[in-house]
């Protein structure tokens, strides 16, 4: 294909949570996905796309729009400390947590600050970005969204009136916007069987598209985010056909909107990618889920409806299969003796703080220690340099012409760098082993299915289809996408 026919064509991203190897082999051979698989038929398919750490969908949207780790763009995970403001962000977790958080707190986190405060704003997104060259994009249903046009979010009246918040929100969006029942294109009418989650559900996502595609309005990139399978997955385990079929249906709807399958191909790039994956659980509760505050009792820690106090020593941020664990006096409670705590559990397989310049890591596997940097003699597939010494399996990192080889955990290196420089703190990064899961006061369990946030690669591997055109991106991870698609705009 020349770049001018590349040109021509416009770029429809459907990000869709979870979409993962095993649930797509496994619906195929029973020939239960025939949309899925005409695109794979029709095009490029790859099982192996690495995405950020924590592998939590706020932080590997936020590396797809800005093309950078959270190092850079600066927002965590789902679950974090901000240091500034003296108190925990949580995106929307759990209703648990959100009712001791406080409501009012967490919607206005997710739907403003998410993407004009803790964003980082030296870093354009996509939209931005292609805005700049002269381009129109959409956005439909993504959390993460930010673009250059001024909009006024409608917070739905309940919410606002559970919060006490104002009705409208100033924000800035893309060019053509919809997000849930707070921006939408369609009519009311046409999405009241999608009103589930105020909108933000396949059926509605579909919609809009499908009004922009009637309309003939499609701008020259378009992303849609498909929320639903994520939580099929978390209930039902990494091979739910059922979930990945209701997802499939939501796809032919898309394809039967054009003359024919091969029509939606002629005039658009196709990109049908994951976010994060997800691990297997355990089924027996009392093994899968790691109490935090049973293992760190000897310490007091924050509670979620009273907030930060003077007595407090350190905060939890439970991402699922990861947390963050901070000293808030680092003097009394030393990182060194939280990580010592941890090691003594055989289901906490990584465990990482900031030690000086280099990065230490341990485990609860094995014994020993790992040290590394970036710029060091060691390069790995990603064209990264490191400096690494101490014992290179509690990474499962194997060196070979002073090349190193990645195993159990995808891009390790530059994902615990990144996470362990997202934001200011005194803080620990630890990872389970797949089949568990950390607890926190109200955190979401998921024992006898799937959950994710960690390091491991069932964590980290997303699948990733391209259609209607011969590029494809020059690494296969989230971080490298931005500037590919970028180039095919």
């Amino acid at each position: 294909m020349t770049s001018k026919e590349s040109q021509q064509k416009r770029v429809i991203l459907l990000m869709i949570d979870t979409l993962i190897d095993d649930s797509i082999q496994a619906s195929i051979e029973r020939d239960k996905v025939p949309a899925l698989k005409f695109f794979i038929e029709h095009g490029y398919y790859y099982p192996n796309v690495v995405c950020p750490f924590p592998t939590m969908s706020v932080n590997v949207d936020s590396t797809l729009l800005t093309g950078v780790y959270c190092d850079k763009h600066k927002v965590p995970g789902l679950v974090w400390f901000n240091k500034k403001e003296n108190r925990i962000v949580n995106y929307g977790s759990s209703s648990k947590e959100m009712f001791k958080l406080g409501i009012r707190q967490i919607v206005l986190d997710t739907f403003y600050n998410l993407n004009h405060e803790h964003l980082n704003r030296e870093k354009l997104t996509i939209h931005e970005s292609l805005k700049e060259k002269g381009y129109q994009t959409a956005s439909i249903n993504t959390l993460l969204y930010r673009g250059s046009t001024k909009h006024k979010l409608k917070i739905p009246f309940v919410l606002s009136y559970l919060t006490v918040m104002a009705k409208e929100l100033t924000t800035n969006v893309p060019d053509i916007f919809s997000y849930g029942l707070l921006a939408k294109r369609t009519s009311l009418a046409k999405n009241l069987f999608a009103l589930k989650k105020y909108g933000f559900n396949d059926k509605f996502s579909v919609n809009e598209l499908n009004h922009l595609i009637s309309n003939d309005n499609l701008p020259p990139f378009t992303l849609v985010y498909l929320p639903d399978f994520d939580q099929r997955v978390h209930k039902n385990g990494r091979t739910d056909i059922k979930g990945l079929q209701k997802v499939d249906k939501q796809l032919q709807r898309i394809l039967n909107k054009f003359d024919s399958w091969e029509e939606a191909l002629e005039n658009n790039i196709w990109i049908i990618l994951g976010d994060n994956g997800q691990a297997t659980m355990k089924k027996n509760r009392k093994k899968a889920l790691i109490h935090l505050h049973e293992l760190l009792a000897d310490y007091q820690i924050v509670k979620l409806k009273r907030g930060v106090t003077s007595e407090d020593d350190i905060v939890l941020g439970v991402n699922e299969r990861m947390t963050y664990i901070y000293s808030l006096q680092p003097e009394k409670v030393p990182l060194a003796d939280i990580v010592s705590r941890l090691k003594q559990d055989k289901r906490i397989d990584v465990i990482a703080f900031q030690n000086g310049e280099k990065i230490t890591v341990l485990s609860g596997l094995c014994d020993g220690e790992l040290h590394f940097h970036p710029d060091g003699d060691l390069t790995d597939d990603y064209g990264q340099s490191w400096f690494i010494e101490g014992n290179y399996e509690l990474l499962n990192i194997e060196i070979r012409n002073k090349k190193l080889i990645y195993k159990d955990y995808p891009d390790p290196l530059a994902r615990l760098y990144a996470s362990l420089h997202s934001h200011d703190g005194d803080y620990i990064v630890a990872s389970a082993k797949p089949g568990y899961e950390f607890k926190g006061e109200g955190s979401p369990t998921h024992v006898g299915g799937a959950s994710h946030g960690g390091l491991h690669k069932q964590d980290s591997l997303v699948s990733i289809i391209i259609c209607g055109t011969n590029s494809t991106p020059k690494y296969l991870r989230t971080v490298d996408l931005k500037e590919w698609i970028e180039s095919l705009v």
